[in-house]
C-alpha cells in the first residue's frame, strides 16, 4: 500500500483528490459561530417579539432553520456538489425529496382524518 497519496497535503489547500473538503479547526470554528449566530437570532426574535406578528416570527425562525440546516452540511457534513463527484449531493436531494413526500402526505392524511372522521358535538345538547 502506497502512502505518496497522503504525504503532501500542503498542496492540496484544504482539499482532497476528490474535490472534499478537509476539516480543519477553522472550518469547525466558522462553523460553530454562524450556527450560534443562527441559533440567538431566531431565541431573540421570538423572546423581544421585535416582528410584531406570530406569522412573521414563524417564518423568520424557519428560515434561519433552513439556513442552520445548510451551514451543518457544509462546515460538519463537508457537503459540496465537487466531494466524491456529486453523490453526496444527489443523496442529499433524494432524501429531502423523500422527506417533503413524507411529510406533506403525512399532514394531508392527519388533515382529512381530522376533517372527515371527528365526530360533531353539539355543546347545547350536553346536560
Amino acid at each position: 500500500m502506497s502512502t505518496e497519496a497522503h504525504v503532501n497535503h500542503g498542496s492540496h489547500a484544504g482539499h482532497d483528490r476528490d474535490g472534499g473538503v478537509h476539516a480543519t479547526l477553522g472550518g469547525y470554528l466558522i462553523g460553530f459561530g454562524l450556527s450560534a449566530v443562527l441559533t440567538a437570532i431566531p431565541f431573540w426574535l421570538v423572546m423581544s417579539g421585535v416582528l410584531g406578528n406570530k406569522e412573521a416570527t414563524v417564518v423568520a425562525v424557519m428560515a434561519f432553520a433552513a439556513v442552520q440546516i445548510v451551514v451543518h452540511m457544509i462546515f460538519f457534513l463537508h457537503m459540496s456538489p465537487r466531494s466524491e463527484d456529486g453523490w453526496t449531493m444527489m443523496a442529499l436531494i433524494f432524501t429531502l425529496v423523500m422527506v417533503l413526500i413524507t411529510l406533506a402526505g403525512s399532514l394531508w392524511v392527519m388533515y382529512h382524518l381530522n376533517t372527515n372522521m371527528m365526530p360533531s358535538h353539539d355543546m347545547s345538547r350536553l346536560p
